[in-house]
């Protein structure tokens, strides 16, 4: 068993550390909790109606992705919110290219440095006097070398074992924000520096190049460890001989440097919980790093409950959280990903069920309830001598997106994909949506069509829609709505917009919204969309809001 060792430092704590991380900044608004309702339905009219509809900002996420199964549609992080905060975290402009300079991420990695540069002569002077050799080890990945622009600008999160080795053939990996000093003056002090990696044996010599290019001097052959090829090293002990977890390699690893090589760890840098677990360092310093995850099952029999991933997360929808949250408070990416899937029903292929999921069920309950209260919403309009209509939206309210957001596009839109899937109508019914557009149908109400798809996909969106069930005289070209094509003017009734020629989602819904009640006189009982945009800006009795946390459209 590992011995006890007596300290933990976690990024995420030491914004502990960083009193302008923990805090909003200064005149920035205090984000309110949200409510744990995973439907939005609101009277659209009302003055409250701006403020309800506004994504969640407090979410319950575990890292394993369990969570998707509890938390409802609304409760997950929207991977597009995530993302944009990463940004804002990392000072990415939105090139997927971090600034090397400044940025909340490169704050909080000095000031987690400089907590450690505080005590580095003093635990280096008490290891000697207790006749030890005292020594450091140091993660590659994100943790000496940095890996955000190679994840972001060339895998879009997505990894790729063949663009990682591209870059580590190049040695293009600039180092972790103040490490480099960092390193060389550990080891200017006298301690042995030690690279314990996850990389492969055939990637050992260009890494140690790389770290040599961007100004380490410490790392060296015969102290760098990386991952084998063949058969495994006779100190590492794995409960599947086949397969070593992560853990069991570096903790095994680390007690073969005490135990074998006589070292003392006093301190164990890593990015990834799975760097530092399973003991054998007197100190443990968790780097923040939410672009990726890399979880490893512990050493069997041990218990470590500070050396794990945070679980209560507040983001707002933005972005702007990235500036103050802090990296550990920034919902990880992956995690994100893994609780989507466990949402849709998806064993890991990108592949929504079809016939059982979280999401199938939440979107059957809303279905249900909107469906109880159809005929009375439509007397009472009949009663006050209107028209009811209902409008919906497309993508994720009447055909679901998710085979090809995640499948084909991996979370990164592709204009060019989507085109393909609309015009081959390969888009299946949103899940509850067919039966209800038919009920309200034939409860009397009008159906109207809005979209952001644009009029070169009309056609093939409606057929997509009389393919998958919906009444071919529901959704028909008079009553469904298109964007115009890029340089192409909006209709007449879209006019006004502030941005001139160009209207944001908001404005171009709204005002085709009030086109059919103001213009063709129909009263729009109810409107559905997955995105605040599709229901913000009125002429609606009631909006309701389908959950997708896949994309985000503000």
């Amino acid at each position: 068993m590992p011995r006890p060792r007596p300290s933990v430092l976690v990024a995420g704590l030491a914004t502990a550390l960083l009193g302008a991380l923990v805090a909003p900044p200064a005149g920035a608004q205090p984000v309110a909790p949200s409510t744990s309702s995973t439907t939005v339905d609101v009277a659209a009219r009302s003055s409250a109606a701006k403020a309800t509809l506004a994504p969640r900002t407090h979410f319950t996420m575990k890292p394993d992705g369990s969570s998707g199964r509890t938390q409802g549609g609304e409760g997950i992080p929207n991977v597009d919110s995530v993302k944009k905060t990463i940004a804002t975290y990392y000072g990415d402009p939105g090139t997927g290219i971090a600034s090397k300079t400044t940025s909340p991420y490169i704050s909080e990695m000095r000031s987690i440095v400089r907590a450690q540069d505080a005590s580095l002569q003093k635990r280096y002077d008490q290891a000697k006097r207790r006749h030890e050799k005292p020594a450091l080890v140091f993660d590659t990945d994100d943790t000496t070398l940095f890996t955000y622009d190679m994840e972001v600008s060339a895998m879009h999160f997505t990894f790729d074992p063949a663009i990682q080795q591209q870059w580590i053939d190049d040695q293009r990996f600039a180092a972790t924000p103040a490490m480099v000093d960092y390193v060389n003056r550990a080891a200017k002090i006298g301690y042995r520096i030690i690279g314990l990696t996850g990389r492969s044996a055939s990637q050992e010599e260009l890494t140690l190049a790389n770290l040599r290019k961007v100004g380490y001097t410490a790392f060296t052959a015969d102290d760098f460890y990386t991952k084998w090829q063949g058969t495994k090293p006779s100190y590492i002990r794995c409960v599947d001989v086949k397969a070593c977890t992560t853990v069991e390699y570096k903790a095994g690893t680390r007690r073969y440097l005490e135990r074998k090589k006589g070292l003392t760890i006093v301190a164990n840098y890593g990015d990834q919980w799975s760097d530092l677990q399973g003991g054998y360092a007197d100190h443990t310093v968790k780097l923040p790093n939410p672009t990726y995850y890399l979880p490893s099952a512990n050493l069997p029999g041990v218990k470590e409950k500070k050396l794990a991933p945070r679980t209560h997360f507040t983001m707002a929808p933005d972005g702007s959280s990235g500036q103050y949250v802090g990296g550990e408070g920034i919902p990880n990416v992956d995690s994100v990903k893994k609780t989507i899937a466990v949402y849709y029903g998806d064993p890991g292929i990108g592949i929504a069920s079809k016939t059982r999921s979280p999401y199938i069920s939440e979107l059957t309950k809303i279905a249900d309830q909107q469906r109880r209260a159809l005929k009375a919403r439509y007397r009472a309009a009949v009663a006050r001598g209107e028209k009811p209509a209902l409008v919906f939206d497309s993508d994720d309210t009447t055909l679901f997106t998710y085979d090809m957001e995640v499948h084909d596009m991996h979370f990164t839109f592709d204009p060019v994909l989507q085109d393909e899937w609309v015009q081959d109508q390969r888009f299946p019914a949103t899940p509850a949506m067919v039966s209800y557009v038919k009920a309200a149908q034939k409860a009397g109400f009008t159906i109207f069509g809005l979209t952001g798809r644009n009029d070169g996909q009309k056609a093939a969106t409606i057929a997509n829609l009389a393919k998958v069930g919906y009444p071919a005289d529901a959704f028909v070209a008079d009553r469904f709505f298109t964007k115009p094509k890029s340089g192409q003017p909006y209709p007449a009734w879209v006019s006004g917009c502030v941005g001139g020629s160009t209207c944001t989602t908001i404005e171009y819904k709204s005002k085709t919204r009030a086109h059919i009640e103001d213009d063709l006189g129909y009263t729009v009982v109810a409107t559905f969309g997955d995105q605040y945009s599709d229901l913000l800006g009125g002429y609606a009795d009631r909006a309701v809001k389908l959950p997708n946390p896949t994309y985000y459209l503000p």
